[in-house]
């Protein structure tokens, strides 16, 4: 089963990190492996909520026969796109005030990450971890 939190005011982002965390809890990651979600999560919601102005993040429950169970999680807005992917994964780029941590942080702390954009037409992100 999907489900779905749209993304489109500043408050949206709060109740992704609560989904994100409900079902890491729900599955039984360990506190640290929770933390490593939401903070990837949050991340990401707040890039589609300030860079997009819209946008959502589809998660559902995964398995894979070489890796177990496993959280996915999927972002997709229609906002401007990424002109250039390489330079928005660099640790410490930023293309408005932030810290530069949000993309190339949030790949660190997933097992999975996959990054998608088309300028004009919208970016879409794929992140797993897996419970091991």
């Amino acid at each position: 089963m999907t489900n779905r939190v749209d993304i489109q005011r500043e408050p949206d982002v709060v109740l992704a990190r609560q989904a994100a965390r409900r079902a890491a809890i729900e599955m039984g990651y360990s506190l640290v492996d929770q933390t490593r979600i939401t903070t990837a999560v949050s991340e990401l919601a707040r890039n589609i909520f300030l860079y997009a102005g819209r946008g959502w993040m589809e998660y559902r429950q995964v398995a894979r026969s070489d890796q177990g169970k496993g959280l996915e999680f999927l972002f997709q807005d229609e906002g401007p796109g990424i002109a250039d992917i390489d330079l928005a994964m660099t640790v410490g780029y930023t293309s408005g005030g932030g810290l530069g941590m949000g993309l190339s942080g949030s790949q660190r702390l997933m097992d999975e990450f996959e990054i998608q954009s088309r300028l004009g037409e919208g970016t879409t992100i794929r992140i797993v971890k897996w419970l091991g």
